[in-house]
């Protein structure tokens, strides 16, 4: 089964930043890398369900006209929102992912840290949601942690195997470290064809 609800909350109980997003360098290169593997310089409509204290979100904003961040446990919301309050075009919501989710399409997707705490049915669901949420030519990028942990369903490896199977999804990045695994995929266009790479969209090749 997915790892219960009162993981997360006994998590945030009494600590702001209980795996110090904002302080540990591993972290900070981490994010540094999901920003690098974005294929285009900007993104019309964004979603990062699981934003933690937005320390993510914040890095995204700049690359984004909207940005839609949201988390299961109320305290962090509050947390995120208070970040990037100063943010016009960057909206903190609390719902729980894969039963609550967005209207509309978007043209990116972050999964980060997100997927291993979630079982086989629930896991198929996040990802058909998330698919089918994209837009044709979307990006969706995975990022996880690769080690075994007692909480976790899965690792980025083997999350990597899940990922390949996902009906129109294409992968296009594969950055795999001994720590996590970071992944890019597009939605295929509606000619079942993939998106212009990124020197292709700037007419290099």
């Amino acid at each position: 089964m997915s790892t219960p609800s009162h993981y997360f909350e006994d998590m945030y109980r009494g600590q702001e930043d209980p795996w110090r997003l904002r302080e540990r360098w591993y972290e900070q290169r981490k994010y540094a890398l999901t920003l690098a593997s974005l294929p285009r310089p900007r993104f019309r409509r964004a979603f990062e369900p699981a934003c933690s204290v937005g320390q993510l979100t914040r890095l995204l904003a700049p690359r984004c006209d909207r940005l839609i961040a949201a988390d299961r446990v109320a305290s962090v919301v509050e947390t995120a929102a208070r970040r990037t309050e100063d943010l016009d075009h960057v909206e903190v919501v609390r719902l729980t992912v894969p039963e609550e989710w967005p209207e509309g399409r978007f043209d990116l997707v972050v999964l980060s840290e997100l997927l291993y705490y979630f079982d086989g049915a629930r896991l198929d669901e996040l990802l058909s949601r998330t698919a089918g949420s994209l837009e044709p030519g979307g990006t969706l990028v995975t990022v996880h942690w690769n080690h075994p942990v007692p909480e976790h369903l899965s690792t980025g490896t083997l999350l990597a195997e899940r990922l390949a199977h996902e009906p129109g999804l294409l992968l296009r990045a594969d950055h795999r470290e001994e720590d996590f695994v970071l992944q890019t995929f597009s939605r295929a266009l509606p000619d079942g064809t993939a998106p212009l790479s990124p020197a292709g969209f700037e007419g290099l090749v």
